[in-house]
């Protein structure tokens, strides 16, 4: 133990004396009657997490004894919240159930706090169903709110991964007729991917999946939009994949040029089928000779990463057009800033290629 103050009381020299000693190996039981102190101490709460990892019962009734009755304060801590979440981890289920039953009441007012909203995340995750269940029921009316807040998203994602789909209804529910502007908001857009990933139910599916389709376009050139639509051609079902191609063909040399949209465009072209490939790539040619939409592209600040995209993911039989078409244009291209990354990427290619020829040919009949 640490030392005696001179007026006979155990002061908070034992944290004092814990941080300054770097050789002493503490245990749990020298902090008995420190825990809390400990807790909200960057140091104290960092040994605290360590040793609940491998703790004893004993220590771990001890630990809990003296948490339990400053529970809610330590959870908004910024040190403190830690050691609560290690202790929904490590805690035996006794313990784990009394400290989610110190979340009653609270639940909402913690989700919206910086610190607080972790401890809900962990508990989401690791309590037991019915007290899940009765932790998501707090949020019921103010879910809107949570997904709009810095912290309370997060909740709403965690309850979206981890409460079985039966019991958030309400939660999905209150997003129907909201997907196009929660898709467009820097919170939302991560709860609808949430949606997408883990809400089977046909009804949610078809009807969040129709929100987005119906507005593609508007939300592949939205700074936080276009993260949906790329979800969906990325883990989406084919015919999403399609519906989503379709409706951005006829306008992808123009998507290319948008930061945003650009992005879309490149997924499209590593996830769709090889006829939406050439669907794509034939609208970059263009129909003359001229080949102004790819000259245009390659010029392009955003849209000359399409085209490296394309010359990564085309046929090879599409590959050799397309830098037939290229090069005739190589020599302009190297006065424009953009121009030049694709002209490394060409002549890298072209070289490639002359090198596959050349050992053709170089074979025995």
């Amino acid at each position: 133990m640490g030392p005696w103050h001179m007026d006979g009381t155990f002061g908070s020299s034992l944290l004092e004396e814990f941080k300054s000693n770097k050789t002493k190996c503490f245990e749990l039981a020298e902090i008995a009657g420190h825990v809390v102190e400990f807790s909200a101490d960057q140091y104290g709460s960092r040994f605290i997490q360590q040793k609940l990892e491998t703790a004893s019962t004993e220590e771990k009734n001890m630990v809990f004894e003296e948490i339990i009755p400053q529970a809610l304060t330590l959870m908004t801590d910024v040190f403190g919240n830690y050691v609560i979440q290690k202790f929904f981890e490590h805690g035996m289920d006794t313990q784990r159930r009394e400290l989610a039953g110190k979340l009653d009441g609270h639940v909402l007012t913690l989700s919206l706090q910086m610190y607080g909203c972790r401890v809900i995340q962990k508990a989401i995750e690791v309590v037991d169903l019915d007290q899940k269940i009765k932790m998501v029921q707090e949020l019921d009316g103010h879910i809107m709110r949570c997904v709009r807040d810095q912290n309370g998203n997060h909740v709403i994602q965690k309850c979206i991964e981890c409460v079985p789909e039966d019991h958030i209804q309400f939660i999905v529910e209150s997003f129907f007729d909201q997907v196009v502007t929660l898709s467009t908001h820097p919170y939302g857009c991560r709860v609808i991917q949430r949606v997408l990933e883990h809400c089977k139910d046909p009804h949610t599916q078809s009807k969040v999946m129709d929100e987005i389709l119906g507005s593609v376009s508007m939300l592949a050139q939205d700074q936080y939009g276009n993260y949906v639509v790329q979800h969906v051609l990325e883990h989406g079902k084919p015919h999403e994949r399609t519906a989503i191609i379709r409706e951005l063909a006829g306008k992808i040399v123009q998507m290319s040029q948008q930061k945003f949209a650009s992005n879309v465009v490149e997924k499209c072209l590593t996830f769709g089928n090889a006829e939406e490939r050439e669907i794509l790539v034939n609208e970059m040619l263009g129909t003359t000779d001229e080949n102004e939409p790819l000259q245009a592209m390659m010029k392009d600040q955003f849209a000359n990463y399409v085209v490296q995209k394309v010359l990564e993911t085309c046929s090879d039989q599409q590959r050799e057009h397309i830098l037939s078409r290229i090069k005739v244009h190589l020599n302009a291209l190297k006065k424009y800033t953009y121009g030049k990354h694709i002209v490394a990427r060409v002549e890298k290619l072209v070289a490639a290629g002359e090198r596959r020829i050349a050992g053709q040919s170089q074979q025995p009949a």
